[in-house]
């Protein structure tokens, strides 16, 4: 029992970068008191005392305001930061390593008996606020996003973010023919198209899709007008308007960020 506790403590130093020593996050980390008393509750459940089981359980709501049902089943190293408002029902199982944020549920879309709860498994993270429901499977390693609620199966490695949650699986590098969107990216410390492969917002990534169409549109109009011009045509004798810091200054971004927004799509880069 006690080296199941120190595996905990110590894997805490691992997701938590404010813990600062074990005796901190024994004494002050209510997520570890609510598993270890989870485990008294589960045992007890199992040896089909289950009047006792669910008194530990509430007393543990009462303590930690964790509210993890006598039932559930949770692996090792399971960490729950923060913790208030979770509530985990009575057929989930968690896998190890598994962290859950503040104010997630994972709870149930049925009242008939049987599985009725998700199953996470190993390395899986839930964000704060986050509903996973019904008998699904988050598999290995998946992320569930902030505010998310998810009612389908997730695979492993993805991202699922939104109401109703909506998967994101890595994808596979982007480029344009000059790997223009690379140096950019390169030269400002983040992707300027917002395509690259680790971007969880589905709606930026659309919106950088059709901002590389553009500019691929824009490099072949240049090259048509070149050859017009070298045949005696009179066309795209004016330049293209620039973009400029103050085009972003209602838009809440900093104003170094404007500049370089500003700068990043430029057609002149």
């Amino acid at each position: 029992m006690f080296s199941r506790i120190s595996e905990d403590i110590n894997s805490v130093f691992d997701r938590d970068p404010a813990a600062r020593n074990k005796w901190e996050v024994f004494f002050n980390y209510p997520g570890l008191h609510s598993v270890w008393l989870h485990r008294i509750s589960h045992k007890l459940w199992t040896l089909r005392l289950k009047w006792l089981a669910r008194f530990v359980s509430n007393l543990s709501r009462f303590i930690t305001g964790i509210e993890i049902h006598p039932g559930a089943t949770l692996g090792r190293r399971v960490f729950i930061d923060h913790g208030m408002g979770v509530v985990i029902g009575e057929t989930a199982i968690v896998g190890d390593d598994v962290t859950l944020y503040h104010g997630v549920t994972l709870g149930g879309t049925s009242w008939q008996a049987g599985k009725r709860h998700p199953t996470l498994g190993k390395g899986v993270v839930v964000g704060a606020g986050a509903k996973v429901l019904g008998p699904i499977e988050i598999s290995e390693n998946a992320r569930i996003g902030s505010n998310s609620v998810v009612v389908k199966d997730v695979p492993a490695g993805a991202t699922c973010i939104g109401v109703p949650g909506r998967i994101i699986m890595p994808a596979k590098q982007k480029t344009d023919a000059s790997g223009k969107r690379q140096e950019i990216a390169k030269k400002y410390g983040f992707d300027a198209y917002a395509i690259a492969d680790d971007n969880p917002d589905p709606v930026a990534n659309a919106m950088g899709i059709m901002l590389e169409h553009v500019h691929l549109m824009d490099k072949k109009v240049e090259e048509m007008c070149k050859v017009i011009q070298s045949l005696g045509g009179d066309v795209c004798a004016d330049s293209l308007p620039k973009l400029h810091a103050k085009d972003f200054a209602d838009t809440g971004i900093s104003p170094t960020v404007q500049k370089e927004a500003a700068e990043a799509f430029d057609p002149q880069i």
